[in-house]
């Protein structure tokens, strides 16, 4: 019996091994899946995706004009980091002056920082007060899945005095729609809902990190958490700027997004005294 095949439709051994080799390194590439699957599975480049990366892109990076001198004793400096920046020297960073800081454990519902546990304990055993932070993906899944997942993977609280309450990064899209493709009371509706339930498994009000622009843009300055959630606002100049919709006062204050050793670095609003006493909650 001949397997040999006359006509157009002929192809040789080499020729249908080659579309082979080509349609398994197709689906064995990263990101194979298409771009909109990112909105159902997570980023296809999450460690690329840190506090304020998207505030720089859209609203501008560090000025020439560095923020006012502050009363020695009324701010206390502290950095947030992620995966993107690896080893972090945190007795460096002690010895300049910082006394706390927030490590990325979790975006969306599918990505965990995997240097979370290293730079999350290295703040701690220099002595600086530590906290989580969750970079939400409101289209990804609920506010509550995100909640749940963040708390899961160590956006939990303790009362331990050194462990601030978790936070939620809330800015631009960085795969998408600068509001996830959601209204403004849908975007109130799910970050409500995030907040409900980190609250209900930590016993916390979790920290709300956003600007003024996109929060106006996306929730239609919405003045819902004003009075539960402390604020942290990005700015890079040398005041904190306009607030979001009725909170009165800022806690933190993303300053810049180029010091030394760590590019972001924060501002608490008040003493020493005061952070820890927002960590003993």
């Amino acid at each position: 019996m001949s397997l040999r095949r006359s006509g157009p439709a002929r192809r040789t051994f080499p020729a249908a091994a080659g579309i082979l080799i080509t349609l398994l390194s197709t689906l064995a590439a990263p990101g194979a899946a298409g771009a909109n699957a990112t909105d159902v599975r997570g980023p296809d480049h999450p460690e690329k995706d840190w506090m304020g990366s998207t505030i720089r892109a859209h609203e501008g990076g560090d000025r020439a004009d560095a923020p006012a001198p502050r009363a020695a004793g009324s701010s206390v400096e502290g950095v947030d980091v992620s995966s993107h920046n690896g080893r972090v020297k945190w007795s460096t960073l002690r010895r300049s002056g910082v006394r706390f800081a927030y490590v990325k454990a979790t975006e969306g519902t599918s990505y965990t920082n995997p240097s979370f546990t290293r730079q999350y304990n290295g703040s701690y055993k220099t002595g600086m007060v530590r906290g989580a932070y969750h970079f939400a993906l409101p289209n990804n899944s609920s506010g509550a899945a995100q909640a749940k997942y963040f708390v899961k993977h160590g956006g939990d609280w303790s009362g331990d005095g050194k462990t601030l309450p978790g936070a939620l990064d809330m800015e631009y899209n960085p795969y998408g729609a600068t509001c996830y493709g959601k209204s403004p009371s849908a975007m109130v509706s799910w970050i409500g809902d995030f907040f409900k339930t980190y609250r209900a498994h930590t016993g916390r009000h979790a920290v709300i990190y956003t600007s003024a622009n996109w929060w106006k843009q996306c929730t239609r300055d919405s003045g819902r958490f004003d009075d539960t959630n402390p604020l942290w606002v990005p700015r890079y100049g040398p005041s904190v700027g306009q607030l979001p919709a009725k909170w009165d006062f800022h806690t933190i204050w993303q300053y810049r997004s180029n010091g030394s050793a760590v590019g972001d670095r924060n501002q608490f609003n008040g003493t020493y005294s005061r952070l820890r006493a927002l960590a003993r909650g």
